[in-house]
């Protein structure tokens, strides 16, 4: 099963696949998508749109994960990243993808250990988790780090889904034998 971690950004989006065999990770690609800091707004994010667009037709991934957005102390910089933000759910939700979100601090603690851990801590413990991935650092680590954070809370619900499923299958039987031993 192949997964695609989404770190947006205007200028600068970055973007990770991982194959996931159960619980173990591999590394398929990684980079940036860069927009044209020169042209219009609209014309920026509908480069997102594409370049992502052929991203998920190249790779096929069958889920996408992306970073919320921090409140930056720049209001129109935050608009600006929730603009791109939304173009970049989009383009995996039209290809019929299902598409979750993570906090930053969720994602860096999935990876990390700690929520407040540094970009550098990041990278670190991504190349770590995927040795093939070589030397990968900035937008395309902290994409990578949002796919890894997805497949181990992806597989914590299964997890926990399939003990519910055995308890829920363990209370019927026992209620059917109580029933039994009861009687009509």
């Amino acid at each position: 099963m192949r997964l695609i971690g989404i770190d947006p950004g205007l200028q600068r989006t970055g973007w990770g696949v991982l194959a996931m065999a159960g619980s173990r990770l591999s590394h398929l690609g990684h980079g940036v998508i860069v927009s044209d800091p020169n042209l219009p707004l609209a014309e920026r994010l509908r480069q997102l749109y594409l370049a992502l667009g052929d991203l998920l037709v190249q790779w096929q991934p069958v889920e996408a994960a992306v970073e919320e957005t921090f409140v930056n102390k720049n209001p129109s910089s935050t608009l600006k990243l929730g603009q791109a933000r939304g173009v970049l759910l989009l383009a995996p939700a039209m290809a019929g993808i299902p598409v979750a979100e993570y906090s930053p601090n969720l994602i860096k603690k999935s990876v990390v250990g700690t929520g407040h851990a540094q970009k550098a801590q990041v990278a670190m413990m991504v190349t770590t988790l995927l040795p093939n991935a070589g030397p990968v650092s900035g937008d395309a680590a902290d994409a990578l780090a949002v796919a890894i954070c997805h497949a181990h809370l992806r597989r914590n619900r299964q997890i926990i889904a399939a003990a519910d499923v055995s308890a829920e299958m363990k209370t019927a039987g026992n209620n059917t034998r109580l029933r039994r031993s009861m009687g009509p």
